[in-house]
């Protein structure tokens, strides 16, 4: 049986066609995650040629990845910015390619608001060759404590679901394994952007694509409750008058599984008990 979608996926396409006029404003997240996620490339000792990037709402990707001998497809739930790179525009639980297509995925920055997460993370490893690799980052649990917590602080007893849900790190690492990755590592950090006032903020998430996108929204936010909101967040600014705001970023890396992989050892086949092994060391 279906579920029903946490998500309007098509709202979500369209936030991310709009975004795309502004969006050279707005790219610190998508830029400080796609940094990340090329540095840890960086560090893997294997070609990984064909290359397909979820998520590409400027051609920062693309170029980093062609400029080191890759060949790049690229997918975006925006019609708009798949359009600008030469993709295809899919929904990260539904991606239209063929099985073991590509030796790496590099889904940058749209992760926290697709549907069903633990098909995107199959479909991601069905549609690597055997031993490819996978790179994601995206927003998790303890995202925008302060715009949360001032939304909440402004409608009073009743307040609405603004904020989407998130997913926190050990949960992330628990669907790589289920999604059948080998060797899979979850781990995050937190990146702090300091706001003058509320509306900055809000402003930053129109423009990257990151407003609400939830199939039961909460009704638009009363003058009144706006207010209150704002003078919520100012009461958080340090002396300088700055509120400081938090993203928390996942990060998560999985391989295809492969027989030419290594394997940990049987339980129960070691010769050498941990206490002698210790002892030999001193």
């Amino acid at each position: 049986m279906n579920t029903p979608d946490i998500f309007d996926r098509a709202l979500r396409a369209r936030r991310r066609d709009r975004m795309m006029t502004q969006f050279a404003d707005h790219a610190f997240l998508y830029h400080t995650i796609l940094e990340e996620l090329l540095d840890r490339l960086a560090d893997v000792q294997r070609d990984l040629p064909e290359v397909l990037v979820i998520g590409c709402p400027d051609d920062s990707a693309r170029a980093a990845l062609e400029a080191t001998g890759r060949r790049v497809a690229c997918a975006d739930p925006g019609f708009l910015a798949a359009r600008a790179q030469g993709g295809v525009q899919a929904d990260e639980d539904a991606l239209p390619f063929a099985d073991d297509s590509f030796d790496l995925v590099l889904a940058c920055g749209t992760l926290e608001s697709v549907n069903d997460l633990p098909g995107a993370l199959i479909l991601m490893r069905r549609v690597l060759r055997p031993d490819g690799l996978m790179l994601a980052g995206f927003t998790g649990a303890g995202t925008l404590p302060r715009l949360r917590a001032a939304l909440m602080a402004g409608e009073g007893d009743r307040p609405g679901q603004h904020i989407h849900p998130q997913v926190d790190v050990r949960s992330a690492g628990d669907l790589l394994s289920r999604a059948g990755f080998a060797m899979p590592v979850a781990d995050s950090e937190t990146l702090t952007i300091r706001y003058g006032d509320i509306l900055r903020l809000m402003h930053d998430l129109r423009g990257m694509g990151a407003s609400n996108v939830l199939h039961s929204r909460a009704p638009a936010l009363r003058r009144e409750a706006l207010m209150g909101a704002a003078t919520h967040f100012a009461d958080a600014a340090d002396p300088d008058g700055r509120t400081a705001e938090q993203m928390a970023i996942l990060y998560l890396s999985g391989w295809k599984p492969d027989p030419s992989q290594a394997r940990p050892a049987r339980r129960g086949s070691a010769t050498v008990s941990l206490a002698d092994a210790l002892k030999q060391k001193h």
